[in-house]
Order: structure tokens, then C-alpha cells, then sequence
């Protein structure tokens, strides 16, 4: 599967939102080393380096394309190709960075404590997740997927399972002496309609499913998604969708 730094860009801001809220809540301490983990086109890591000015950031991603838009933004940081399911740190980092990715990612319950692991003491592990595979967003993907002539090739992708609150509490409290935990969803008032929620998800969660079809089994697919977006999603008075979108936060302190 392939990555569009553009496509993924198309909502810079609704998308960095989350992020500046994750980073804000990072304790306050002198920080010298920092890493994002799935920087994506580097909006994260504009964010990390802004708070700790003085540290050393760094930025990975699979991404050759996310990499290169990274690089052209932020010209000043290292940027790294890379797998966050095999990555170890050369020593102890004072803050991870890990927004919207490890959803991605399979087997949390190992993942997450090595990313523990990797934390000098009294570091932190700062991450967000797309708490959303229950909105018709997603549940209209699947089903599409499923029921269409295209059924073969995509039917049973599936994303990653993303877990509880108790349970990302329970798989890193035994490896840090402070767990926060919290959940939010925002509402993005989004111009263009149903559109509009087509273009977001093209972004990330579609992307799966596009990548195993053809020109045209991807235009009929994403005909298909807008009606039901257009039936999911209705425009609010002034013309905007508003998109509700949970995300879980986690800020895990060694």
C-alpha cells in the first residue's frame, strides 16, 4: 500500500489538530531526544519540534513520498525511512511521538510495551489513534468491500483491531509509572459535502482497499462510498458536513 503526502494533506489542519492537543499534554521537562514515529508529511513533527525547540527530533516513516514532503517542510530535522514495527532506539528517547499510526500496526499488546521500552526514565510515550472503525465512515467501506463485484480482491481486508482504554492501561502501566488515557472526538465542519468525507478518507482508511483495485473498480467503489457518505453525512444548514471523528490519546510516562 502506497501513501499520497498530497491526499493525506488535503485536511492539514483538522488533521494536525489532534496532535497539538497530544503534544500539549506531554509533561513539562527539559526534553533532548524526541522521535515521531509515522511522521507522515512532517505536520507532526513540526508540531514536536515547536514544543522542544532545544531537542533532538527526529522523523520516521515507510513513506518515500510522506519522506520527501517531510524533508521539504522541515529542512532543519532528520528524517529516516523506516517500519515502526521494527524500530529500536540507539538509546533512550525522552518522548516518542506516535500520532495516528500504530493503528496500522497489528499486535498492541507487544508493540506498546516495547515502544515503553525504548523511553529513557522519566520519558514519554505520546500517542493517537482513530478510535473510529464504528463509524459509517468505515462500517460503508466494509460493506462496499464485501458486496461488491470487486468482492474477491477486497472483501476481507480488514483494519488492524484497535482496543479499549482498559486495555492500552493494562498492557503499559506495568512498564510506566503514569498512564493517561483519554478519548475525543471532534467535529469537522468540512466544505464540499459528502465529497468532502470521500476526500478525507481516500486519505487513510480507504486506502487499502484502493490500492487492490483496478482504475475502474476504484471509481465505481468510490461512487458507491459517496452515496452512502451523501445518505451518512447530510450537509448542515450552512451547506458544510459536520464529520465526527473519535480519537484516543495515551501519554505514558516511564
Amino acid at each position: 500500500m502506497t501513501w499520497s503526502a498530497a491526499q493525506y494533506s488535503t485536511f492539514e489542519n483538522e488533521r494536525t489538530r489532534p496532535v497539538r492537543d497530544l503534544v500539549a499534554a506531554l509533561p513539562q521537562r527539559a526534553i533532548r531526544t524526541a522521535i515521531d514515529l509515522g511522521c507522515g508529511p512532517g505536520n507532526s513533527t513540526q508540531v514536536l519540534a515547536k514544543r522542544y525547540p532545544e531537542a533532538a527530533v527526529t522523523g520516521l516513516d515507510s513513506s518515500r513520498d510522506m519522506l520527501a514532503a517531510a524533508r521539504q517542510r522541515l529542512q532543519g530535522i532528520e528524517f529516516e525511512l523506516g517500519e515502526i514495527g521494527t524500530w529500536t532506539a540507539p538509546q533512550g528517547m525522552d518522548v516518542i511521538l506516535a500520532n495516528a499510526s500504530l493503528q496500522w500496526l497489528p499486535d498492541h499488546a507487544l508493540l506498546y510495551p516495547h515502544l515503553a521500552r525504548q523511553l529513557s526514565e522519566g520519558g514519554s510515550l505520546a500517542i493517537q489513534t482513530p478510535d473510529n472503525l464504528d463509524e459509517p465512515a468505515h462500517r460503508q467501506a466494509r460493506e462496499i468491500a464485501s458486496r461488491g463485484p470487486w468482492a474477491d480482491k477486497i472483501g476481507a481486508i480488514k483494519h488492524p483491531p484497535r482496543h479499549s482504554a482498559a486495555f492500552y492501561y493494562d498492557v503499559l502501566s506495568p512498564h510506566c509509572r503514569q498512564v493517561d488515557v483519554w478519548r475525543t472526538t471532534y467535529y469537522h465542519p468540512l466544505m464540499g459535502g459528502a465529497q468532502a468525507v470521500v476526500e478525507w478518507f481516500k486519505g487513510s482508511a480507504l486506502r487499502p482497499y484502493l490500492a487492490a483495485l483496478g482504475e475502474q473498480e476504484q471509481a465505481d467503489f468510490l461512487q458507491l462510498y459517496l452515496q452512502a457518505m451523501q445518505h451518512d453525512y447530510p450537509a448542515a444548514a450552512d451547506g458544510k458536513v459536520l464529520l465526527p471523528f473519535p480519537r484516543l490519546f495515551i501519554v505514558a510516562t516511564r
